[in-house]
């Protein structure tokens, strides 16, 4: 339980919105359970649909030239606590919602770097910011509905 708290960090720290998303569709669809806890409205059947439209806009404002970096503080502190509390929920499912949000603070913390690294290295090698950040929201997504599916 803890690799996969690990990873959804991880997915956070790419794209901060695909991870709650993907977790709230997990709950909606009853592979995550969460009735009873403070973060039972994940499960609300409308919290999945506004999450993923929340996603898909993460998606498109993160190609344009003025958004700021996930490295600054602001963005990157926003990638923690969401890297924390996906990873906490994931963590739940097996009994370890602590050990599950300190590994996704950790995996949040390593995709924030290491996405940013990598698409650094992309858009140099190709001499632009495109494929590079495609590939990225690629593995967010993919990876995302990986842990849940895993769960369910």
């Amino acid at each position: 339980m803890l690799l996969l708290a690990l990873r959804i960090g991880f997915i956070a720290g790419l794209r901060s919105m695909t991870a709650p998303a993907l977790v709230s569709w997990g709950a909606a669809l009853g592979a995550i359970p969460l009735e009873g806890s403070f973060l039972a409205f994940l499960a609300h059947p409308v919290t999945p649909w506004f999450l993923t439209l929340l996603a898909l806009g993460e998606l498109v404002v993160d190609k344009l030239p003025q958004t700021p970096s996930r490295l600054l503080l602001l963005p990157f502190l926003v990638r923690l606590v969401v890297g924390g509390v996906c990873g906490g929920i994931v963590g739940g499912v097996g009994g370890v919602f602590i050990g599950g949000a300190l590994a996704g603070i950790i995996g949040a913390g390593l995709g924030s770097f290491g996405g940013a690294a990598f698409r650094e290295r992309m858009s140099e090698k190709v001499k632009m910011d495109l494929p590079g950040a495609v590939l990225e929201d690629l593995v967010a997504v993919g990876g995302a509905l990986l842990v849940v599916l895993a769960l369910g």
